[in-house]
């Protein structure tokens, strides 16, 4: 299945460019692989408005109750530099599925940020606060997936970030179509997957593809809907309830014991003994087998391109709420 190529601005200094403030540049092993199959959009906000490589570290100082980015070697508050920075960028950005920045930083990090109480000050404030650059994407873009490189090498949040960034690609090529049927191919290719994510999300959607509105009307409200549908990954649970209703299609036409394999797969998945793509093999040779088109054509058996599916249906490799505070 040919896939769309998502959009995604990326730290530069993330497998792009030795841009760190001591001239390093971040290996990030998915990074790599996904090259050949995003538009990466690479980005380094101190680079960019002119601190140099190499430069001395900035650091995130609270005075007053104001966050400040100060490079505490030389004393010089770069906050409004960077704050305009930030801005003119971010506005300039057109058709963007998502955001990869870099883990931590003082301009790029997401969450985890450390905020001093001055500029000499060698202990830091606890704060689970955002980098300058991060702040401003997280406030210019609530909608769309933001991600750093360290939070992806677990392969739930890797599943779940793929999964947004090709469905954010495939739906931009939707609305470049501009018709209501690319709207409606669109919802019913995507189906199953809205389903194990939320199924009121999935019918609330299917009722804005269908509607009278006018389509740029229907384009707006669904991709509202279809962001807010996918901001929290299913459990296992939700992908077995999608699995036993896809295996309906079959019910009446497999052998007991293809029934019976099909179950046993199922409880293994649950159970975390096989990936989700051990039962989805299963469904897609019996759609094939019997020529259900319907099925045939369901986004949920290759999200993202087959090279990256061992991810598909993952949950935390260490059992925490990796989702808090994150979307």
């Amino acid at each position: 299945m040919p896939h769309p190529r998502p959009r995604v601005v990326i730290s530069r200094c993330i497998e792009f460019d030795h841009c760190r403030y001591d001239g390093a540049m971040i290996p990030s092993e998915l990074v790599l692989r996904l090259m050949p199959y995003v538009e990466f959009l690479p980005v380094c906000m101190e680079a960019d408005m002119g601190l140099g490589v190499p430069r001395d570290p900035v650091r995130i100082v609270r005075l007053e109750g104001r966050d400040h980015l100060v490079q505490p070697a030389s004393g010089r508050d770069v906050t409004e530099l960077a704050l305009g920075f930030a801005h003119e960028h971010l506005s300039r950005l057109q058709d963007v599925d998502g955001f990869l920045l870099k883990s931590r930083s003082p301009s790029c990090g997401i969450k985890d940020v450390r905020i001093y109480p001055s500029e000499g000050a060698k202990a830091a404030i606890t704060s689970r606060a955002s980098g300058m650059f991060a702040r401003e994407v997280l406030r210019g873009f609530p909608h769309l997936p933001v991600e750093d490189e360290a939070r992806l090498l677990d392969p739930s949040l890797a599943d779940h970030f793929l999964i947004r960034i090709f469905t954010g690609a495939r739906f931009r090529q939707a609305r470049e179509g501009g018709g209501a049927r690319d709207l409606m191919d669109f919802h019913t290719a995507h189906k199953l997957l809205l389903m194990g994510y939320a199924q009121e999300g999935m019918r609330r959607l299917g009722r804005i593809a269908a509607s009278s509105d006018p389509v740029k009307e229907r384009f707006r409200s669904y991709e509202e809907g279809l962001h807010a549908a996918l901001l929290r990954p299913p459990r296992r649970r939700s992908w077995n309830n999608v699995l036993m209703h896809a295996m309906g299609y079959f019910s009446e036409r497999l052998q007991a014991s293809e029934k019976e394999h099909f179950l046993q797969s199922l409880q293994w998945f649950a159970k975390g003994k096989v990936p989700l793509t051990a039962p989805l093999l299963l469904l897609r040779s019996w759609s094939l087998r019997y020529g259900e088109g319907y099925l045939e054509g369901q986004v949920l058996f290759e999200p993202y391109p087959v090279e990256f599916m061992g991810y598909l249906g993952q949950e935390s490799l260490s059992g925490r709420d990796l989702w808090k505070g994150s979307r």
